[in-house]
């Protein structure tokens, strides 16, 4: 049973590795034909049934003399320039099917004469035969196209795994020299950090990790408690200088806040988000947390007489200041604008009025000729007296008639052609129903409408 299994997993090695070079084969001539530099791929097709040997045998036989001595199939593979010819055969029907694998190591030339050589072959053992070329592979290109891919995929692992970003090495240097900053601060050596000794104010923390990730961020004036018990050295602090509390956002923080709270005198209170320990958080969290600190009174207040907790009042001082903040934007939105200044040298420049023309002393002359049925014109003189009382048709020879018309007014359309006339003739006045095509009025004339 052994001996099968060997025996059936060297036959399916065998078929995968030529299936691999029938695909063309990622590499399969690095596996296989060593320093081969062309591949003749052939594919046969026999009229019986014939094995392995037999298609080895016709090609050695049927080729032999053909070309030459210096291409003989036996003497090249000989010296190695042809290789181990390699066939895979099955049979369907009682016909043979399967493909030839020829490795060579001549050149481009010489190579495809082998290759075509294969066609010429009409019989495998008994049986007729046909053989086609498939194509020939450059196995050096092969070579190429999965140095290529392979490189590329060192590349991208080298990039992404060994080459840390500039940024990121010097923050890591940046890190490692803050944590050497660490000091001894009083009696008890509690872990502190270097400004604590002269820093008005200071940050007190739970513990030597909470220190460090401070440090590591630049902060460098926070000192721990180191335990649950508040040691003399931070009470002594308490009285001299500014004091935050800044502690753990679980169970323990807030005992240990309660007890700061009563032991030490602490100005302001802040807290890691619900949850979170401050030896953990990053450096937004951290400034966010010391940003929204609360004064200790307040807390005090709020979480010994009402039982409120921390968050709690956190969360009340922002709704507070964000109300504050909408009654502020809106007593500026209601507030009156102030008049810009007006600079020493700047003039002011009043808008002039128009001034409306007075037409009364035609109205007499509009309503007669407006409510009268028939086309009418009136020629006035300067002192309002009619002239002529004209049909609107014989108006222009009426105008041409009489040099003295001061004013014309009539019920029908003004017209480009009329202002000409009149305006040639000396009138002041041209009142009509309403103006059609008037693309020029001359300066000496006043044409005006019923309307206006």
């Amino acid at each position: 049973m052994k001996r099968k299994r060997t025996i059936l997993q060297h036959i399916l090695s065998g078929k995968q590795r030529f299936e691999k070079i029938k695909e063309g084969g990622v590499m399969a001539g690095k596996d296989d034909f060593g320093t081969t530099k062309y591949i003749i791929h052939a594919e046969f097709e026999a009229n019986g049934v014939v094995e392995r040997p037999d298609v080895v045998g016709a090609i050695f036989g049927q080729t032999e003399g053909l070309l030459g001595d210096d291409l003989d199939l036996r003497e090249l593979q000989k010296t190695g320039r042809i290789g181990r010819i390699k066939v895979e055969v099955h049979t369907k029907a009682g016909k043979t099917y399967g493909t030839i694998l020829v490795p060579s190591s001549l050149d481009r030339v010489e190579t495809a004469i082998i290759a075509a050589a294969l066609e010429t072959i009409d019989r495998v053992g008994p049986c007729e035969a046909k053989i086609r070329v498939i194509k020939i592979e450059d196995v050096r290109a092969t070579k190429r196209k999965y140095i290529i891919e392979r490189a590329k995929e060192i590349l991208e692992t080298l990039m992404e795994e060994e080459i840390p970003e500039t940024q990121e090495l010097v923050e890591e240097v940046r890190k490692a020299v803050r944590e050497m900053e660490l000091i001894e601060y009083g009696p008890e050596k509690l872990p502190a950090g270097p400004h604590v000794p002269f820093s008005d104010s200071i940050i007190v923390v739970e513990g030597r990790a909470d220190v460090l990730n401070l440090l590591r961020h630049g902060i460098k004036n926070a000192i721990a408690v180191e335990g649950t018990s508040i040691p003399e050295t931070i009470i002594r602090l308490s009285k001299e200088r500014i004091v935050t509390a800044f502690t753990d956002g679980d169970r323990g923080g807030e005992l240990i806040l309660k007890e700061l709270l009563q032991v030490a005198d602490i100005d302001y209170v802040a807290r890691a988000p619900e949850g979170k320990e401050v030896e953990e958080l990053t450096k937004k969290e951290i400034i966010k947390a010391l940003r929204s600190k609360v004064p200790a009174e307040q807390v005090i207040n709020e979480l010994f007489n009402k039982g409120k907790s921390f968050y709690e009042i956190v969360k009340e001082r922002e709704k507070e200041v964000e109300v504050k903040e909408n009654k502020e934007e809106k007593r500026e939105e209601e507030k009156p604008q102030p008049k810009p200044p007006i600079k020493p040298n700047e003039k002011i420049v009043k808008p002039l009025k128009v001034v409306q023309p007075n037409y009364d002393e035609f109205k007499e002359f509009i309503e007669r000729v407006k409510n009268f049925p028939d086309p009418i014109a009136l020629l006035l003189d300067e002192n309002k007296n009619v002239i002529a009382e004209v049909h609107t048709r014989d108006l222009l020879n009426a105008i041409d008639e009489n040099d003295s018309v001061y004013a014309v007014v009539f019920n029908g359309i003004i017209t480009q052609r009329l202002i000409d006339v009149v305006s040639e003739k000396g009138v002041k006045y041209l009142i009509g129903a309403k103006k059609a095509n008037v693309v020029r009025r001359p300066i000496n004339l006043k044409v005006i409408t019923f309307a206006e």
